[in-house]
């Protein structure tokens, strides 16, 4: 009987298959059942084919175990991914390691590193890439679009590449780091960064000003100057506040808080308000 313990550890190559399968098609098959867990079964058909090429029993416990419910942001997300194919690997070797592992260690890490990724690519590199992009854009250049997308092309499979072999690397022991306490320090932290950049961004490129003049004693100023005096960008701001109140309150689509607000500034200008 062969000594599965003597198998040879997955090379550079192997995972880099591991990672670039998943990392480039956790969305293109999808459903409510599943969400991202097709992709895992795809991402493991070249293990499977060196470790349990001659075992379809094992081979279908590992593709079955793989294709559950699995949901996170899928950048940093594959921190979980490199801890996972180490453990799968110590688990076709021969190691004593349970197969219920595996499973475990993605339902307990899927939802805090989407907290994680989230607060950091939605809420930091997102808008910084689109700040630089849209000042790159102003008179029409196409600078702008393309400097986001050949930006963004570099940094999330880069970020992606470094979260699944640093997990490959530390194991299980990476799971201290990001579950409980340490996680809620991390997330809070990456929350108030992403708050302060879309705070930025908002007073930076946000430009609404009113026309309204009113009566100061015996002479007659503009509204604007007397908002900026008490408090500059006021105007912006109540349009970020109103875009925010519609959605976390309202529960309104992007779009439909995008339309609202194209409509008051619309109707503002034909009135003269602004």
């Amino acid at each position: 009987m062969e000594n599965t313990a003597e198998k040879p550890r997955m090379s550079k190559k192997e995972l880099r298959q591991i990672w670039y399968r998943w990392g480039f098609t956790h969305l293109s098959s999808m459903s409510y059942e599943k969400l991202q867990a097709h992709a895992w079964a795809y991402s493991y058909i070249p293990f499977v084919e060196k470790y349990y090429k001659d075992d379809p029993e094992a081979k279908h416990r590992l593709l079955l175990r793989h294709s559950m419910f699995y949901n996170t942001e899928p950048q940093t997300g594959q921190l979980i991914n490199g801890i996972v194919a180490s453990m799968e690997e110590e688990i076709a070797r021969g190691h004593d390691v349970p197969e219920e592992l595996p499973v475990n260690i993605k339902a307990t890490l899927m939802g805090p590193l989407a907290g994680i990724g989230d607060s950091l690519i939605q809420g930091i590199i997102v808008p910084i890439l689109l700040s630089i992009a849209m000042g790159m854009a102003a008179g029409g250049s196409a600078v702008g679009p393309i400097f986001y997308i050949i930006a963004y092309a570099i940094i999330g499979p880069l970020i992606s590449y470094l979260s699944f072999f640093n997990g490959y690397r530390l194991g299980v022991s990476a799971i201290d780091t990001i579950i409980g306490d340490n996680v809620k320090r991390i997330t809070d932290a990456f929350n108030i960064l992403g708050i302060m950049v879309v705070g930025g961004l908002a007073a930076g490129n946000i430009v609404l000003q009113t026309k309204l003049e009113i009566p100061m004693g015996d002479s007659i100023r503009g509204l604007q100057d007397v908002l900026d005096g008490i408090f500059p960008k006021i105007l912006p701001l109540s349009m970020v506040l109103l875009a925010w109140w519609l959605i976390a309150s309202k529960q309104m689509t992007a779009t439909r808080v995008i339309l609202i607000l194209t409509a008051i500034s619309a109707f503002g200008v034909v009135i003269g308000v602004f």
